[in-house]
């Protein structure tokens, strides 16, 4: 549930479906971390893409994030594996790597492996997303290909739709037609399964949320107050026999492609028949028994005595869009009721009674990645550009100010929380949130991919359809690799609206690139239809705010006082990440993780002038070590000095300042960086800077 222990399981997501759905999912389970063995695979991966934004304020915040999370993705977690453990199938390639589902979670995990090839893998990675979908799968006694058999049930269909939509991304048959066996085996086997089965007198499938596989995301009922029968859900019997919006979604997108994947296989009819009958009494049963006219959008439960939750569940929403479960009229009742907090789309909303806004839920009021992704991508489908711009503006300050991509933040902070957790009366506790999380990587992956470039994947052709927001300005995606083509897609303008296509300097029809496609092309897209809005609440509109979701930019508010900026604001890096675990600190929280070499903290300072001058800069720390404690300063990235800062107190509640002048700096943005060097013995807190310019 990750919120599981650490043999245990956590909790996520990845989708698609249309009328030739495509859609995915989160945690690979099973095979467990004694497999996993660190490792370089053998067979290389096309080169990785670039991204270039023409405005330096966008490419500081999106393209540093884009850069870690390809990092994260292509290199930290992609790993060896023992094929004893893994390769049950049969159908790995020893020479190829398996994706893990990230720092603390050795395993790829059936969901994590789902979302994570649906997310990126399968466009960035396809061999290695080949070799983890397959790493979970098994054979039955006969033989017969089936997603392993966990203690997870419920979310063994997600991998149908990943590997759909691999098939889509890679064009690979000889895939597609043993995933199909694996995919009807597997619906076979849940459509008779006697726990998280079919409920006929519902019409709907059993068992856990989608992606709440500890009870800190549930209501009580089924819950208690105490949460005192287990912190996983499953044991639950409200939650095992209940039934939850976004579990019986991702049952629908497996029904919608099996059938995309029997037809295109060429299965008799009556076969596809039958997978899309059944797809659409369930897509009946969804509006019927979970959208609430009163709310204006899904419940999230039905409890088997009939009980309904009217609460928020952000995967629930988002797969409701993206698979095209609800209508246009529904669609834009969710848009308009939907709550999202400040750092984006919570788990399940609003906290239960036995959680608070200072204390809140691993799977409750709280933002996981993973469903910020999702929730991009349906805002994306649904053209709403102001709403999709900031969703990923968030994740990108998430990464940026942390060192990567964490697996869970506090929704009212944005700080580094792995949530609270009851186990009884006396028992309280406070999770971790684990680094180099890979979903929450290939989340931020796919809003530019499928959000800003529009990157719609089909049998014969690949799809371009943009939300480029105002005020991000050009941007360019150099080095995609799409099936045998090599892609540079350029965007021009901005909104949703294409006025002019073209490949290689000729205008085409429709907004699509063949398949068939082959070589070095370039795609110029210019677009039209901006909402020129004011997403950082500055009072300038987003087409001329020269800060407009930028690094170092405080909850989206525009331009940083450049004579003082909150630590947790700047772009850190080397280990850094946020922490409120000390007192006396301002701001939303401080930093801590300046603990080895290579750690550094980023402040862009932006100036009234561009001329060249000298300031002074004034930081706040805690040093509760025995001694004196030194660290680096650079200006745009080169060393002006090392800077001492002396032993405050005994306490790391006790904060400290030191004075730096005669700092040289030019330009109307220069980049001022703490960071442990060799030479430094770092080791300190940091939680703000202030500067000033003599030339201002």
């Amino acid at each position: 549930m990750r919120c599981k222990s650490r043999t245990g399981r956590r909790g996520r997501v990845a989708g698609v479906v249309t009328a030739a759905v495509v859609g995915f999912s989160t945690a690979l389970y099973g095979a467990g971390a004694a497999g996993a063995a660190a490792g370089t695979p053998g067979v290389s991966e096309p080169s990785p893409p670039s991204l270039k934004f023409a405005n330096p304020n966008s490419q500081a915040l999106f393209g540093t994030a884009y850069k870690a999370a390809l990092k994260n993705l292509l290199q930290t977690n992609t790993i060896g594996f023992d094929p004893a453990v893994y390769n049950k199938s049969g159908l790995m390639d020893p020479d190829v790597g398996i994706l893990r589902a990230g720092g603390g979670y050795p395993q790829p995990w059936t969901r994590d492996a789902s979302v994570n090839s649906w997310n990126a893998a399968s466009l960035l990675s396809p061999a290695v997303a080949r070799n983890t979908l397959w790493s979970a799968v098994d054979k039955d006694a006969a033989g017969r290909l089936r997603v392993q058999q966990d203690d997870q049930q419920w979310d063994q269909v997600i991998w149908v739709t990943a590997a759909w939509n691999h098939y889509l991304v890679t064009g690979d048959t000889a895939f597609l037609r043993d995933a199909y066996q694996a995919a009807a085996g597997t619906l076979t086997i849940r459509e008779h399964a006697t726990t998280a089965g079919y409920n006929s007198k519902y019409g709907l499938f059993t068992g856990a949320s989608f992606f709440n596989d500890g009870i800190a995301g549930y209501p009580a009922p089924p819950a208690d107050a105490t949460e005192s029968v287990s912190t996983g859900s499953m044991p639950w019997p409200g939650v095992a026999s209940g039934m939850f919006l976004s579990t019986n979604e991702v049952y629908y997108a497996a029904y919608v492609n099996a059938a995309n994947m029997a037809a295109k296989i060429g299965r008799p009819a009556s076969e596809v028949a039958s997978y899309r009958a059944k797809a659409a009494r369930l897509k009946a049963a969804i509006n019927k028994r979970f959208w609430n006219p009163r709310t204006g959008s899904y419940d999230y439960m039905l409890l088997a005595d009939g009980t309904a939750g009217a609460y928020q569940e952000g995967t629930g929403l988002a797969f409701a869009l993206i698979f095209g479960i609800a209508n246009k009229s529904q669609a834009r009742s969710i848009l308009a009721h939907a709550s999202e907090m400040t750092w984006g789309m919570p788990d399940t909303y609003p906290n239960w009674a036995r959680y608070s806004d200072e204390q809140p839920g691993r799977h409750n009021a709280i933002v996981w990645p993973v469903v910020q992704g999702l929730w991009a991508k349906a805002l994306a489908g649904q053209g709403a550009q102001g709403a999709f711009a900031s969703e990923t503006a968030r994740l990108a300050k998430l990464g940026d100010g942390n060192s990567g991509f964490w697996e869970i933040y506090n929704g009212h902070t944005g700080v580094v929380d792995g949530g609270w957790q009851r186990l009884g009366d006396t028992v309280k506790f406070h999770w971790g949130s684990e680094p180099d999380q890979t979903w929450s990587a290939t989340a931020f992956l796919n809003m530019i991919d499928s959000g800003l470039f529009g990157l719609d994947f089909g049998d014969r052709s690949l799809s371009i359809t943009p939300t480029l927001p105002a005020g991000w300005g050009d941007v360019t995606l150099r080095g995609l690799r799409y099936r045998d083509a090599t892609l540079t897609i350029a965007l021009h303008g901005a909104g949703t609206k294409i006025r002019s296509f073209t490949i290689d300097g000729r205008r085409v029809h429709g907004h699509g690139v063949p398949a068939s496609l082959t070589g070095a092309h370039t795609i110029d897209v210019t677009l039209a239809g901006a909402v020129d809005g004011d997403r950082d609440g500055d009072r300038v509109p987003d087409t001329r705010d020269r800060c407009a979701d930028t690094a170092g930019t405080a909850a989206l508010r525009g331009c940083p006082d450049p004579g003082h900026i909150e630590a947790e604001d700047a772009l850190n890096t080397g280990g850094v990440k946020t922490n409120v675990n000390h007192a006396g600190y301002s701001g939303r929280a401080f930093l801590d993780g300046l603990w080895a070499q290579g750690a550094a903290s980023s402040y862009v300072i932006h100036r009234e002038t561009d001329k060249p001058g000298v300031g002074t800069i004034t930081l706040r720390y805690a040093n509760a070590n025995n001694d004196a404690r030194t660290m680096t300063l650079s200006v745009d990235g080169r060393k002006t000095r090392q800077i001492v800062l002396p032993r405050v107190s005994g306490s790391w509640d006790d904060w400290g300042t030191v004075t730096v002048g005669d700092i040289p700096v030019s330009g109307h943005d220069p980049v001022v960086t703490i960071s442990y060097e060799p030479g430094d013995n770092g080791s300190i807190n940091l939680d703000w800077l202030e500067f000033h310019d003599s030339a201002r």
